[in-house]
């Protein structure tokens, strides 16, 4: 009997080991997280994707990012440098207009080489849970201080937000 159940805890030990192998062959990472981030002291919003690190690696990686204009045209795309001591590898977009609450918006990430060979390609979908018009259309504060923004915060005691206007329908 105990004989049996060391030659089980092996084979499911052989088995787990066997399933990393088979993810760390798909690529060294693997998709973590994904959102949407909204700052409304500054009004922007943002994509932020995360990898976690699952296999060595190479020396001079850099991951591409292609991210959906919300407003439309061509993908917004960001190329950063990869260190091989990182876990987690964080990847965020320019800042954005246009988001709309529960559209798909797609984001493909290459990671590629020193030699600018393709070791891993992740396509995922991101969606929102707001829509862009909760922020304000100009930032609220200015400078180091958050200082309020006086083209907001008007000398007459009032506030315009703004209304970003030039978003498809």
């Amino acid at each position: 009997m105990r004989t049996q159940a060391i030659v089980l805890m092996a084979a499911i030990a052989g088995l787990a080991l066997a399933g990393c192998q088979r993810q760390a062959e798909n690529g060294p990472t693997e998709l973590s997280g994904r959102l949407f981030v909204f700052d409304y002291r500054v009004a922007t919003a943002n994509y932020m994707i995360t990898l976690k690190k699952i296999a060595p690696i190479p020396e001079g990686t850099t991951a591409v990012a292609e991210f959906e204009n919300p407003m439309g045209g061509d993908p917004l795309v960001v190329r950063e440098k990869i260190y091989t001591f990182w876990d987690k590898i964080t990847l965020e977009s320019p800042d954005l207009r246009c988001v709309r609450k529960d559209r798909p918006y797609s984001v493909s990430i290459k990671l590629v080489d020193a030699k600018d060979k393709t070791i891993q390609t992740i396509k995922t979908e991101v969606k929102s849970d707001l829509d862009q018009t909760v922020l304000p259309t100009r930032a609220l504060v200015v400078g180091p201080g958050y200082t309020k923004n006086p083209d907001v915060f008007k000398a007459d005691g009032s506030i315009d937000y703004g209304h970003d206007e030039a978003c498809p329908a």
